[in-house]
């Protein structure tokens, strides 16, 4: 039988100035979270690779800026078709290095592409205004590219974080330098070699890994570097702001959440649970608009925390490469540590676990789904980002009662609510305090609409017109 392992086929490396470089650096391993053995050696870069990725983006941007948008475009457009071409081998080196089952990966590939092919259409639609003035003169509006990009992603979406990153930067006329999460390199690597061989010119996109902290201040204390993108936790992301401060640069920040789901009496209970199960347990949990904390209204919490923990409870476990696997592994050995103290915490203060809480035996990193109910408001879990398998409920009595615990904490990424009641849905779009509100489903990312939050959750769009907007400056021109 084949070593699965074998099915990790990628040479990891770092690609600076359209040169793959393999050998001769310092590596790090990368585990398969399954099994907790090691895929392959990812090679760091030094800081003279991060000077060099630097004047490459520099030039690059110099190249990038002046190609037309038609040509931008088809870039994009065959780097879409080529991931589409290359979703089983993208798919399985995502579930190797993530966890996540394979169906899973599967779907981020096809979501991957989608967005790929829409920043190349919106690479022909990024248009100025001509304003009013008198005969014989003119004032113009013009967008610009904002210039080269460092842009730092995290490792819960392997293959969609890194094309969140180039494809609207390079819509827009930028030059990249992206460092993925370190954890899971192999999928960022092969989206590279699709937009290599798509025809993407040296010099526009480099991807570099390292010790983070030194990459990002290398990076950002750069004057080549004019724009910061990035995904990951909130206090990181503090970190790194304090750091494009310095060089006063445009930033993008998608940070931390911890989701608020209202549940209303007069919502579709068993539609509910079932939509709401299959996406709470996702990438098992590890996704920043996971619903996690369910404030359901009193008349139907007792059927709905009992309704939850049996669909829990029935959910496959396994290797994501395994047929019928609906809920893979944690990411690396840090989670199931930090999930199992969140939950001994909540425990302790009085929450009732209605199933899970385990951390499995055996060399991966294995956490059983976990539901808790009554969970006490000052516990950890229902205060700080869990990012892993564990549903937190609560009751609420009143309509405000739900929208002032919905907004009690700092974070405001993904909020859910289910209610039949058109003039509730309305009130609650306008009063919950998220950048994207769900009413009656679950799907907050689309190619076309913008991803992003507020308060602590950062600010800035991605996807949509909004994620090209966000890697251009404007200008007037006013002529007489």
């Amino acid at each position: 039988m084949t070593d699965p392992h074998s099915r990790y086929a990628t040479r990891l490396g770092l690609y600076i100035d359209g040169e793959w470089i393999t050998e001769g650096r310092e590596t790090q391993p990368v585990l398969d979270p399954a099994t907790g053995a090691t895929l392959a050696a990812l090679p760091l870069a030094t800081s003279a690779d991060l000077d060099r990725a630097l004047d490459a983006a520099e030039r690059g941007f110099r190249l990038w800026r002046a190609t037309p948008p038609q040509e931008r475009a088809a870039v994009l457009s065959r780097t879409a078709a080529l991931v589409r071409e290359r979703a089983d081998l993208l798919a399985t080196i995502a579930t190797l290095e993530e966890g996540k089952p394979f169906a899973e990966a599967k779907g981020e590939v096809g979501a991957t592409a989608a967005l790929l092919d829409f920043h190349a259409g919106e690479a022909v639609r990024i248009y100025g205004r001509v304003l009013p003035r008198p005969v014989g003169t003119r004032s113009l509006v013009l967008h610009q590219p904002v210039g080269p990009v460092a842009a730092f992603c995290a490792w819960n979406f392997p293959v969609m974080n890194p094309v969140r990153k180039l494809s609207p930067a390079i819509a827009a006329g930028c030059s990249v330098i992206l460092k993925p999460s370190e954890e899971t390199p192999g999928a960022a690597v092969e989206i590279l070699r699709c937009f290599e061989d798509a025809g993407l010119p040296a010099g526009v996109a480099q991807l570099v890994f390292g010790v983070p902290d030194a990459v990002s201040r290398q990076l950002l204390a750069s004057p080549v570097t004019r724009k910061l993108s990035f995904t990951g936790s909130v206090p990181v992301g503090k970190h790194l702001l304090k750091l494009a401060a310095d060089t006063v640069m445009k930033t993008t920040m998608e940070l931390g959440g911890h989701g608020p789901v209202l549940v209303f009496d007069d919502c579709d209970l068993d539609r509910t649970l079932d939509i709401l199960v299959q996406h709470k347990f996702r990438n098992a949990g590890q996704v920043c608009v996971a619903p996690t904390r369910f404030h359901v209204q009193e008349g139907i919490y007792d059927r709905f925390a009992q309704g939850f923990a049996e669909r829990a409870k029935a959910l496959k476990i396994g290797n994501g490469l395994d047929a019928g696997t609906q809920m893979g592994p944690m990411a690396n050995p840090r989670r199931p540590e930090a999930i199992a103290g969140l939950i001994d915490e909540a425990v302790g203060a009085g929450a009732r676990l209605l199933t899970g809480g385990v951390h499995e035996d055996g060399d991966g990193f294995f956490f059983t789904p976990t539901v808790l109910a009554d969970v006490p408001l000052a516990s950890g879990a229902m205060n700080e980002e869990p990012f892993g398998p564990v549903a937190l409920i609560r009751p609420f009595a009143t309509v405000d009662d739900a929208i002032a615990e919905a907004n009690r904490l700092p974070y405001g990424l993904g909020a859910y609510c289910f209610t039949e009641n058109g003039r509730r849905q309305n009130r609650l779009g306008d009063e919950i305090e998220a950048g994207m509100i769900a009413i009656n489903n679950v799907r907050m990312s689309w190619a076309d609409a913008p991803f992003g939050g507020m308060k602590d959750s950062g600010y800035g769009s991605e996807d949509g017109p909004e994620g090209i907007a966000a890697h251009l400056v404007t200008k007037a021109v006013h002529i007489a």
